[in-house]
């Protein structure tokens, strides 16, 4: 039996298949995270080359953080007609930033080690099938709006999170070679860590106002998407009834850490069925959120994180849903 090919194999195999004779008809952006779990030159090369059998295809590599955040306004006010994120869901987060309020379409390219948002729009995970599948776009270019959440003045595609998880976010960024090389086992050794370490002694506390509702905790989460990530191809729900459309958000508060809780908390968490996670006694669920409110209550400050990406420590923070606010096409 002959051995599966790798992606680079075929990739090399796509782009040789191609007609020689192109009629590109949009212009493209491929916006680069060259240093995305699964990116390699050569890759990136073939992709390219596959893309422009159907498009006018520039590439550009990202530098620096929010790069991509630039390269998309500038895609936006110079009128190409879609933009494709390839990275992960970190370099994803970063387009949408860019791309929001305007008219200009994002689709994504795997890149990552989770591609949250590009399986919540229909993109496929295999880099060579979902290059295959946007060259099938160029016949069918039918773009959409989805919703964004956002925190502050940061959009996000599908979660951001204050506490917990934005503490193992920041870890795990630390270390990207073992997140590149351990992927899903790494954040929950990351996990573990941070909860014994941090979380069972000291965690930050913060209070949750929606609406006339108020509740403190130790860790909120809102969700955009129906999923909040994957462990491998196991999806992890944690607020029920959210989807890209409805307008709204799914907010979850941890509301207490203890080691006894722990286990039944990750239990529930990682069972993927949405609602499970938000019938434990230490959660508090908040569904179908336009508006939320997040302050720190022992006058210190809290991690947060966007899309898998950690971006600092705040003292406060607003949620907002963001309904339509992203063009996309999948």
């Amino acid at each position: 039996m002959a051995a599966p090919r790798t992606h680079l194999e075929r990739a090399e195999h796509l782009a040789e298949s191609l007609l020689p004779d192109r009629s590109p008809k949009r212009r493209m952006l491929v916006i680069v995270n060259p240093y995305a779990t699964t990116v390699s030159d050569r890759l990136r090369n073939l992709v390219v080359y596959a893309l422009q059998a159907r498009y006018d295809v520039e590439a550009v590599d990202t530098e620096k953080r929010d790069h991509a955040t630039q390269l998309c306004r500038e895609a936006a006010e110079e009128g190409y007609d879609v933009v494709v994120a390839f990275g992960g869901d970190g370099t994803v987060n970063e387009a949408a930033n860019g791309l929001a309020g305007s008219a200009t379409p994002l689709t994504c390219l795997p890149g990552g080690a989770t591609n949250v948002f590009h399986r919540a729009i229909g993109i496929p995970t295999d880099v060579v099938e979902a290059t295959e599948h946007l060259l099938a776009l160029a016949d069918d270019f039918r773009p959409r709006r989805v919703d964004l959440g956002r925190i502050n003045d940061r959009f996000f595609t599908f979660s951001a999170g204050i506490g917990l998880d934005a503490s193992v976010v920041a870890r795990v960024d630390a270390h990207p070679r073992m997140k590149a090389r351990l992927g899903q086992y790494y954040y929950t050794a990351s996990a573990v860590s941070t909860f014994n370490r941090s979380y069972l002694v000291d965690p930050p506390h913060v209070r949750v106002t929606v609406g006339d509702r108020e509740v403190e905790g130790v860790t909120v989460i809102a969700q955009n998407s129906e999923e909040y990530t994957y462990f491998g191809r196991r999806p992890i729900r944690l607020a029920p009834d959210v989807g890209l459309d409805d307008g709204s958000l799914g907010l979850v508060v941890l509301k207490r850490a203890s080691i006894l809780e722990l286990p039944t908390v990750a239990w529930r968490a990682f069972s993927g069925r949405a609602g499970t996670l938000t019938r434990h006694r230490q959660v508090e669920s908040f569904p179908a959120t336009t508006a939320a409110t997040v302050a720190a209550t022992d006058g210190g400050t809290f991690p947060v994180q966007v899309d898998g990406d950690y971006i600092g420590q705040w003292e406060s923070a607003s949620f907002a849903a963001a309904p339509g606010a992203l063009s996309v096409v999948a």
